[in-house]
């Protein structure tokens, strides 16, 4: 074990530089390159773990790891992060539900919303936008939902899960519209 740490050791201090400038291009941050860094060559330690076969040509792994993990992180950062998409939530929340006076900008808010979720459920196809409804709307469990139409519980959660990733996007961008008009 202490001969594969001292290749690794070997491996990251001739490899960083370079694999770091490489990195660099790829992403705008310097701390999401170090980041990315960090994995490849985390990646590279339980790869070189004991059992695991020899990696032939460190060079050209090293590189695919790093090709492969910036596209990760770049499939990431496209989705909308579960923090903006709280903050969304709670903002169109106390527009919709506050206890705010009903000021002429707030009603024409609040019915741009109520006309936004309304297109956007429509969009949805049937099965998730039911199972949303059921859950978010009416309080059903998943599991009452499964029993009552025998679709497995996994599968409910699953168009659950899309049709929530596609409502978060729908309004964040309305979100961002109503932002940049201010």
């Amino acid at each position: 074990m202490q001969q594969r740490s001292n290749g690794i050791d070997d491996i990251v201090a001739e490899y960083a530089p370079r694999l770091l400038g490489y990195i660099r291009r790829q992403v705008d941050r310097p701390e999401d390159a170090e980041d990315i860094l960090q994995e490849v060559f985390y990646q590279l330690a339980r790869a070189s773990a004991d059992g695991a076969p020899a990696i032939e040509r460190v060079s050209s792994w090293l590189y695919r790891v790093a090709r492969n993990t910036v596209l990760n992180f770049w499939r990431k950062k496209r989705e909308v992060s579960l923090d903006t998409a709280d903050e969304v939530c709670e903002d169109i929340a106390s527009t919709l539900f506050g206890n705010q006076q009903d000021a002429p900008d707030t009603v024409y808010l609040r019915s741009l919303v109520w006309e936004e979720l309304e297109a956007a459920l429509a969009a949805l196809p049937a099965e998730q936008r039911e199972v949303f409804c059921m859950t978010v709307f009416d309080g059903i469990p998943v599991k009452d939902i499964s029993a009552a139409t025998g679709t497995p519980v996994a599968t409910l959660l699953s168009r659950k899960h899309y049709a929530v990733k596609f409502l978060r996007c729908r309004f964040h961008e309305l979100y961002d519209a109503l932002i940049s008009q201010n």
